[in-house]
């Protein structure tokens, strides 16, 4: 074995986790994906296909299982926020050993969460960037032209870091290894929340609601920006706003998906904690309060 093959697990071999597992498992990593029974099954038997433009249509093997059974390097965690809890028993801590904790979730508050299961200097926050579904177990469509990976972890080796940078940019994805986690987290958050909770509540895709619900738009963006200022994030609502304008009219956020297909939206992961962090620091977000309270009076 290489020194720099890895062992890699993947917990939710979805959109992005499958994405992950067969560019890692083509680039010549070990990778256990981690599902149910049927999953697990069709992914031991007929690994996982992937259809991209950016890194080709190709089929990559790997190995499943329904729960970590031997130590790995790294645990990509890519499920679901709704499915988070449930998904973990999949993952003991005794098994996992030494290995990297890697949440792709979206929100700010799940490291916390983490480093009460695991070693706290083994949780590695990370935030990706990617347009990839998962179309049946195990066929990975990704449609963007761009899969870029941030990896953080406040006292988390910097070494281990490196470690799975390197083998992330040679299987394909673009990463970088940042030094604030906060930072870091708030800068997809501060992205993500009006994009989700707008596209969400209004049924509409981006170019709708950014030419019909322009000033909502704006005063969600200002309201974030400002709280993730006071959690160490970055704040720039002129940028925010450029790059929803960059984006094409079509695009739909995942929550929005997640709607229009009957499954439970991570309404309290991003809409929730962004007014728990406007709590505790003391700025006001009345725009981000009603949204998340007529989604949740929606059903959500």
């Amino acid at each position: 074995m290489a020194n720099d093959e890895l062992t890699v697990a993947v917990l939710g071999p979805g959109g992005t986790g499958g994405l992950l597992a067969a560019l890692l498992s083509r680039a010549g990593h070990r990778v256990i994906c981690l599902a149910g029974d049927e999953t697990a099954h069709t992914l031991r038997t007929s690994g996982i296909r992937v259809r991209s433009e950016k890194f080709g249509d190709f089929t990559a093997p790997v190995e499943a299982d329904t729960t970590l059974r031997e130590p790995v390097d790294v645990c990509l965690v890519a499920v679901k926020h709704t499915t988070l809890g449930a998904a973990l028993d999949r993952v003991p801590p005794a098994a996992l050993g030494d290995g990297l904790v890697v949440p792709l979730l979206n929100g700010v508050e799940h490291p916390a969460t983490l480093r009460t299961r695991y070693r706290p200097d083994r949780v590695a926050p990370a935030v990706i960037r990617v347009e990839s579904t998962r179309v049946a177990p195990g066929v990975i469509e990704h449609g963007s032209p761009f899969a870029e990976v941030d990896l953080t972890g406040d006292g988390v080796p910097r070494e281990r870091l490196d470690a799975l940078a390197g083998a992330l940019t040679a299987a394909g994805p673009a990463p970088r290894v940042l030094p604030d986690e906060s930072a870091a987290l708030w800068a997809k958050m501060s992205f993500l929340a009006p994009f989700a909770l707008l596209t969400t509540r209004h049924g509409l895709p981006l170019g709708d609601v950014r030419t019909k619900y322009r000033e909502e738009l704006t005063a969600l963006v200002e309201e974030t920006a400002a709280v993730s200022a006071a959690c160490g994030g970055p704040a720039d609502p002129a940028q925010a706003l450029a790059r929803y304008d960059s984006f094409p009219p079509a695009t739909k956020s995942s929550m929005q998906r997640d709607a229009e297909a009957g499954r439970p939206i991570e309404l309290d992961a991003i809409g929730g904690a962004l007014l728990r962090a406007a709590g505790r620091h003391g700025v006001k977000a009345p725009v981000t309060a009603r949204l998340v309270r007529e989604l949740r009076d929606a059903g959500h």
